[in-house]
């Protein structure tokens, strides 16, 4: 089969020199691109900016923005079998950005924002009827108990499965290496996972895809001939 999978932040700049962003480090994401790799599925990552190796037997997009994000996700799903995005997205961009750095004197305590597409959603929509037997996968990454708000994640925006997990909690959260998380599925039944390390959660997901992706007859014929 073949996965999509987003990984890190992602950069909305102010000018040259300033952006805003948020402490991701696609580690999740890395992991399940290199899980997927490791379990002979093809994996293509979505990367936002983070200082990580491409895992082995992976293909990597390299983008900046939300919307750098959308279009290669857009470009890469016709041929994906699963979409698991990992990637923290920004939510919001400056209205205006400067093509030179904007001096002191020169800014304002009030940045205009609007507001970015929403990538899951974007891409149910575009589905539509055409999504077939494909996976997609999301992640809501809370501040205290994440389930009700991964429940309606994942029956507004579609999703076959959401991965949710508390950033505040001992062991979670951004840059570590373990990740404390449950599995969230559409009729809101919840499997709450113990504290592991981000590779063996990795492997979780890519299994749990995989048997939803089976379930459906889907045993990855997308892409062959390739």
């Amino acid at each position: 089969m073949r996965f999509l999978v987003t990984a890190g932040p992602t950069r909305e700049h102010v000018d040259p020199v300033r952006f805003l962003s948020n402490p991701s480090t696609g580690k999740m994401g890395f992991a399940v691109a290199r899980a997927a790799a490791k379990a002979g599925h093809e994996a293509v990552l979505v990367a936002g900016p983070v200082a990580l190796a491409t895992p082995r037997g992976v293909r990597r997009v390299d983008v900046v923005s939300a919307r750098d994000m959308l279009a290669a996700v857009m470009k890469e799903l016709p041929s994906a079998d699963v979409l698991v995005m990992t990637a923290a997205v920004a939510d919001w961009r400056p209205a205006k950005t400067a093509a030179r750095k904007l001096k002191k004197r020169e800014m304002k305590p009030v940045l205009a924002l609007v507001r970015n597409p929403d990538i899951l959603r974007t891409v149910r929509k575009g589905l539509g009827a055409a999504r077939g037997g494909k996976v997609i996968v999301g992640f809501a990454a809370e501040t205290g108990e994440p389930t009700a708000e991964a429940v309606r994640k994942c029956r507004e925006k579609g999703l076959d499965l959401v991965v949710a997990n508390d950033v505040t909690a001992k062991g979670a959260g951004f840059g570590t290496d373990t990740n404390v998380a449950s599995f969230v599925s559409p009729d809101g039944s919840v499997e709450r996972l113990p504290l592991m390390t981000k590779n063996a959660l990795a492997s979780r997901i890519v299994r749990r895809a995989f048997a939803l992706a089976q379930s459906r007859g889907k045993c990855g014929i997308a892409g062959r001939g390739r």
